[in-house]
Parts: structure tokens; sequence; C-alpha cells
């Protein structure tokens, strides 16, 4: 069972995606907004792995990278923490894989490129949660 977060500073979250520059991007969002506890994942395999040993609070997974996608990761990771909290981001085809990620319990979704606000958005949910 998690604890419940008072401050977005204190979360423990996981970015998976194959892009450097994506990675980079939200991690320097999170810094800006005092989180330190990130790590980083460049495909579905890794992403899986990671979760299974940092245990994240929040994940922000690509759906399209090569070996394993977004949402077959996302599929692991829940098969493995129902509880998990998975944000799904992509910038192609997004009405199909939108279905398809709430269907494998994505607990949320955002366009590319992902930005300061609503990353800010999905974070303070989390925290009121």
């Amino acid at each position: 069972e998690r604890t419940k977060y008072m401050k977005i500073s204190e979360l423990k979250i996981l970015i998976c995606d194959d892009s450097i520059l994506v990675r980079k991007k939200l991690t320097d969002i999170l810094k800006k907004l005092g989180i330190t506890a990130v790590n980083e994942a460049v495909d579905g395999v890794e992403a899986v792995e990671l979760y299974k040993e940092y245990n994240p609070d929040l994940v922000f997974m690509d759906i399209v990278m090569p070996i394993k996608t977004g949402l077959e990761a996302l599929v692991e990771i829940k098969e493995y923490d129902n509880n998990a909290k998975v944000v799904m981001a992509s910038t192609i085809g997004t009405q199909s894989n939108l279905v398809t990620a709430i269907k494998a319990g994505a607990y949320e979704f955002l366009q590319k490129p992902v930005n300061d606000e609503d990353v800010l958005k999905v974070l303070n949910s989390l925290i009121k949660e």
C-alpha cells in the first residue's frame, strides 16, 4: 500500500522513452518541481524491470518504442502492480492508442510534446488522491 504524499517533491518518477531528448525534457520539468527521485528507461523491457526495482509513484510512458511498446509495458506493469499509475504519452494515432491505453489501465494520457502544465496537472491530481 502506497503512502499518501503531501508534496510533489517527494514523488518517485520513472520516465520511459526511447528518445533521450524527451527524457531530458521531462527530467528537467520534474527537477524544476523539486523532484529528485527520477529514473529513466529507454524501452518497454527496461521500464518493466525498473518499475519492479524502484516501485515508482508515477510512470511517464511513451507508446511508440522499439523492442517492447509502451502499451505492452503498461499491461505488464499493471499485472505486476494493479495500483500502478502509468501516464501514456504519444503523438502518433492518438485516438486508437488512447482507447487501448485506457482499457489497459493507463492513469492518464498526454499528447506529445509534453509541457510543464500537463505534467504539473497530472502530479497534482496524483497527490490529491
